[in-house]
């Protein structure tokens, strides 16, 4: 419990307090007026300060030992993922020029075309021509093997490098 003479004195400093807060936030706001016109003496906006203060902080996230730690990581990941890339391509390459190699020295163009697989991409390439034979021609117009295809496409292909084909009247190209 307190004594009348406490609570006038708690009274009293009461009053004396909101008095000064109120007296400190007079200040206050004066203060910030006045920075506010320095700052438009001296042509800074909201942006610039916007700016500023990103720079800022991300100035401060890069000095951290989090960011630091990370980015070395990172860092380190790329330069792995960079080697191995390249090994990866490297061991491509040499294993298509190994084929290439191969192909060329060691097996002969008939063995290449009993081949499963260059039977397996004669089969599809005749496929293919007869499709579009079909729709192109209407009708299928003597069909031919993969060897008659090639060898008018080569035919064609002379004619064309020799100034184009020469048909006898009433001749017709054929796909």
């Amino acid at each position: 419990m307190l004594s009348e003479e406490e609570k006038e004195e708690l009274k009293a400093e009461l009053v004396q307090l909101e008095d000064e807060i109120t007296t400190l936030r007079q200040v206050l706001s004066a203060k910030e007026r006045r920075l506010v016109e320095i700052k438009q003496k001296l042509g800074m906006n909201l942006m610039n300060e916007l700016k500023q203060n990103f720079s800022r902080g991300w100035h401060d996230v890069q000095t951290t030992t989090a960011y630091k730690k990370t980015h070395v990581t990172l860092s380190h990941a790329g330069q792995k993922a960079t080697a191995a890339f390249s090994n990866v391509g490297t061991a491509i390459s040499k294993k298509f020029g190994d084929m290439s190699y191969s192909i060329r020295h060691s097996i002969s163009m008939p063995a290449m075309r009993n081949s499963p697989t260059f039977k397996s991409f004669e089969e599809r390439v005749e496929t293919t021509v007869t499709s579009l034979k079909t729709k192109v021609g209407g009708a299928n117009h003597g069909g031919g093997s993969f060897e008659e295809v090639l060898s008018s496409t080569a035919h064609a292909s002379a004619q064309s490098s020799a100034g184009g084909p020469r048909l006898a009247e009433g001749e017709e190209l054929q796909c």
